[in-house]
């Protein structure tokens, strides 16, 4: 069947072609979402094979010459995307791909959960006791606990700056938050990422084992495991962790 003929049967039976067995996650459901708004504005005719077209050279076709114009042709910023920046090399793989997670809204939040009619509504709250319901933007941003280590950790390093509301945005200014060279927006990427990190290792503590860490001890984690991860792949950084907790961007060359 083509895929005119399935939108054609989808236009007769109301949307009968987009049924599942199953419920869908959340963020499968915004994806479908948006491909049926993408269809919308497409006319499709039946039992018409598709065709790929070159936008750049519709006639003419695809060209080695022409795909090259098009990439030296076109302005490109300098800012990467936070899509970018969750790749570190000095950062755990694990991590990362929690972060690319964190960024698009698919990790298992309690508001998720509940929209999945995995949990109930009475069990969104989140676990800090803060009396507001546990989102993405919440926990990691919002949270009366959890936001703080956000201003602890820029007095350790030593700059200041207002947290944007957005994770994407907060990312992307955090990253930025100490000047434009490539050092110090790497230091930032990795303390961004492993803050995160921490944050939700310590939800989960709290949620699952009952264990609660006091806010200046997660500041102390982010403190000895920002510099094992950098010892790990730079054998010549020397530097005690006595000097790390006291300045961490002169030990790094950067401050």
């Amino acid at each position: 069947m083509y895929v005119a003929d399935l939108f054609s049967v989808d236009l007769e039976q109301q949307g009968v072609v987009w049924r599942w067995r199953r419920r869908l996650w959340q963020w499968k459901e915004e994806m479908l979402e948006e491909c049926r708004a993408l269809l919308l504005d497409i006319l499709l005719f039946p039992n018409v094979s598709d065709i790929w077209v070159c936008l750049p050279a519709p006639s003419d076709g695809y060209t080695i010459r022409g795909a090259y114009h098009v990439l030296t042709s076109q302005d490109h910023s300098d800012a990467a995307t936070d899509a970018e920046l969750v790749w570190h090399k000095q950062v755990p793989l694990k991590v990362s791909v929690f972060a690319w997670r964190l960024l698009r809204d698919r990790l298992p939040m309690k508001t998720n959960l509940i929209a999945r009619q995995v949990l109930s509504p009475d069990m969104s709250l989140c676990v800090a006791g803060c009396d507001h319901p546990e989102t993405a933007q919440h926990l990691f941003l919002l949270c009366n606990t959890f936001g703080l280590l956000w201003h602890m950790l820029r007095d350790w390093i030593g700059c200041t700056g207002v947290d944007a509301d957005n994770i994407s945005d907060h990312f992307l200014q955090f990253t930025y938050l100490t000047g434009g060279a490539v050092s110090r927006r790497s230091f930032m990427q990795l303390i961004w990422l492993l803050c995160v990190w921490v944050v939700w290792n310590e939800r989960n503590n709290r949620l699952f084992n009952n264990v609660i860490t006091p806010i200046l001890r997660l500041l102390d984690k982010v403190k000895m495991l920002s510099l094992g991860w950098l010892k790990a792949k730079k054998a010549i950084f020397v530097f005690s962790t006595q000097q790390w907790w006291s300045c961490p961007l002169v030990c790094l060359a950067i401050g």
